[in-house]
């Protein structure tokens, strides 16, 4: 039975946005425990262990509010006429001085130019407060007209140049391919950011240690103008005669994608790399990064390099240097010196190359280009979590409450960031971290969207039911989104699959960011539950058969999936249930498609199979919403059966390590991919419905 709260705990939580219910399901509230909102506040900084400590944390953060002028953060929204909450309340006759980002000094919010200003208020009283002032477009623009593209896993998508997984080498070859020859207009992958370190190395690119910096394990090695001049060509020919035994154990034998190897083997060619002076052009383009980036990329590089000698979990680590500012640490930069050089020098070939895939893809006529995909958060003993800790929550995870699909929760075990060290900076690690990821993205798919409103925190060494929603300032979150996106000339698209808080979706759209909306969840749940009209879904978001969390299209067709989860022994129900489930899911939707006269074949007089033909006619339906964006799952243009995750699996199942395959399971190059008749089939549905 769960403990009572009390009104003094609940009345602080609330002032601390830590909520005391959750709802698991409309008809369903359920009260967090006393321990999990007490642990919550404690991570907040707030002691709520004692009745008595409640009442006062309670009276210190009521006295606080109450005498505050200004909140940490204030928002206006550029165009829209009235005046934030906060300003609005101030008493009259406070004096306003605001410090522009650009340099400016004005006393008036009146035609503001969009960035975060420093905003000083003076009330009649003397009493003054500083608090940064946000000023964003109202609304991200609509991306013009409606586009079509190719989801993939980057690291599945070998091609005869790659060493063992793909690479932006075969990213820019995909975009320019897929841009000039099927009129795609973008390509979306997976995260690229820089994994953490290990034996093995966790190959999930969602729990990675740098969110901030991309991974260099997916640099082409050939493609850095200074491999060219390496002076020992014996090495040069090892390597390149390992890489292609490296690639010719996935591609011909079967063997799963090994990170680990192909990193072993670039960290080689790199370590020969940069033993080659740069040049005069090359050398002052390298310093302008290094400034661009400044402390944010020096704690990048000095975590690298002291995980080089004291391993990956900076927890771990002799005390004096988890701390990024202590006086050792700074000691142990000085003699590692030249190792933080190299992560350095990694973190900007890895952007340039990423640069060059984006410029390849427009180019190529994409209107987009490349979307790339930023995870909810970071591995607790990367290199973010060790240079944000002031900013992230110490001893909680994110996760997801129990529902009815999950009665024991999620817990991701990613550190949140505390919502109020983020306020008090401005949303500065947010910010920078948005920044670079625009730098080189035509847009960004934002895995769990719904964490810009609030997070489930977990409590460490609690189960997922022992947690409680910890809210953040949305308003907040969303202007600084809509700030550097709209700077970047870039789109966002929200992940909002799954259980949503009402409201969400209505205040994602009102300022421009996208959904995403999947073929098998659309149903008119408040209705019959039967599959949704095309006419009734909604416009504003990326319209897929699957992701990479789900079973493929033909997988699902086949009822493949049902027989993958029974081999693995993760079903929940006898297997004939569970078949028969599947076969009356896919029936309905196949039956809608059969009333819409879908199921067409390719034409042309082809031999299409059954499958073929229904895969077709998915994305035809696809096709016949108002979705601004549809992308098809590039696995899918070859009839792959497997799914790149298959949640709820560890070491049962080779998640992220599978390269795309046909239907019989043979590994396909991009070289094969790009000849492939079913997938031109299957694209030319799509140049014939625009």
């Amino acid at each position: 039975m769960t403990e009572p709260l009390g009104e003094d705990l609940t009345r602080l939580a609330a002032l601390h946005g830590v909520a005391v219910s959750f709802r698991p399901s409309p008809d369903r509230t359920v009260t967090a425990s006393a321990t999990a909102v007490t642990r919550v506040l404690a991570a907040l900084g707030v002691d709520a262990g004692t009745p008595e400590a409640t009442r006062a944390a309670l009276a210190d953060r009521e006295r606080e509010l109450a005498g505050r002028l200004l909140p940490p953060t204030v928002v206006r929204w550029s165009g829209e006429g009235d005046e934030p909450d906060a300003l609005a309340a101030l008493p009259e006759g406070t004096r306003l001085l605001i410090e522009t980002e650009q340099g400016d000094t004005r006393t008036s919010l009146e035609q503001l130019p969009p960035g975060v200003h420093t905003v000083t208020a003076t009330a009649p009283d003397g009493r003054t407060a500083d608090a940064h002032l946000v000023v964003a477009p109202p609304r991200l623009p609509t991306p013009a007209g409606r586009s079509y593209g190719l989801l993939v896993q980057l690291y599945s998508l070998l091609s005869h140049r790659s060493w063992g997984m793909g690479d932006l080498g075969d990213l820019a070859e995909l975009t320019g391919w897929a841009g000039r020859a099927l009129g795609a207009g973008f390509v979306q992958v997976n995260p690229l950011h820089a994994a953490v370190p290990g034996a093995p190395t966790d190959p999930s690119p969602y729990r990675p240690s740098s969110r901030r910096f991309p991974d260099p394990v997916h640099l082409r090695i050939e493609d850095i103008p200074e491999f060219a001049y390496v002076t020992d060509p014996e090495r040069v020919r090892g390597l390149r005669e390992r890489a292609a035994r490296l690639r010719e154990t996935v591609l011909d034998k079967g063997a799963l994608i090994d990170r680990d190897a192909v990193w072993e083997l670039k960290r080689e060619a790199l370590e020969l790399i940069a033993a080659v002076p740069l040049g005069p052009g090359r050398r002052a383009a390298y310093c302008d990064f290094l400034a661009r980036e400044g402390q944010s990329l020096e704690d990048h590089a000095t975590w690298c390099a002291l995980a080089e000698v004291h391993g990956s979990d900076w927890h771990r680590w002799p005390e004096g240097l988890r701390d990024p500012r202590s006086a050792e640490t700074a000691r142990a930069r000085l003699e590692l010196m030249d190792r933080v050089d190299f992560h350095s020098r990694l973190a900007w070939l890895t952007d340039t190359q990423l640069t060059a895939a984006q410029r390849t893809a427009r180019e190529a006529g994409m209107p987009l280009g490349i979307v790339h995909d930023l995870a909810v958060g970071v591995h607790p003993g990367g290199a973010d979590a060790w240079a944000q800790q002031d900013h992230l929550a110490a001893g909680m995870s994110v996760g997801a409450p129990p529902d009815a699909f999950n009665a024991r929760g999620q817990d991701w075990g990613l550190p949140p960031w505390r919502p109020d060290r983020l306020a008090e900076s401005g949303y500065a690690p947010y910010r920078r971290l948005l920044r670079a990821l625009f730098r080189y993205a035509g847009a960004l798919r934002i895995d769990h969207v719904m964490g810009l409103f609030r997070l489930w925190w977990v409590p460490q060494g609690e189960p997922p039911t022992e947690g409680t929603y910890v809210r953040y300032d949305a308003e907040a979150m969303l202007a600084l989104l809509v700030l550097e996106a709209s700077r970047a000339g870039a789109v966002v698209i929200g992940e909002d699959l799954g259980t949503v808080e009402p409201g969400v979706r209505e205040a994602l759209r009102e300022r421009g960011v996208l959904g995403t909306s999947v073929l098998w969840f659309e149903r008119d749940w408040d209705g019959d539950g039967r599959p949704l009209a095309p006419d009734h879904w909604r416009a504003d978001c990326l319209a897929t058969a699957t992701t990479h969390d789900l079973p493929s299209t033909a997988a699902r067709l086949t009822g493949e999936h049902v027989e993958l989860r029974h081999r693995l022994d993760l079903l929940n129900r006898p297997l004939e249930e569970e078949r028969a489930e599947a076969a009356a899911d896919t029936g309905e939707w196949l039956d809608v498609l059969s009333r819409l006269d879908l199921l067409q074949g390719t034409g042309g007089g082809a031999d299409t199979s059954s499958e073929e033909a229904e895969i077709q006619a998915v994305h035809r339906f696809l096709l016949r919403t108002p979705a601004r964006m549809i992308g098809v799952w590039l696995p899918d243009t070859v009839g792959d059966r497997r799914p790149q995750n298959l949640p709820g699996t560890w070491d049962q199942y080779p998640n992220w390590r599978l390269p795309i395959a046909d239907a019989e399971g043979r590994p396909v190059t991009l070289e094969e991919l790009a000849a492939s008749p079913r997938l031109h089939a299957l694209m030319e549905v799509l140049r014939e419905g625009e």
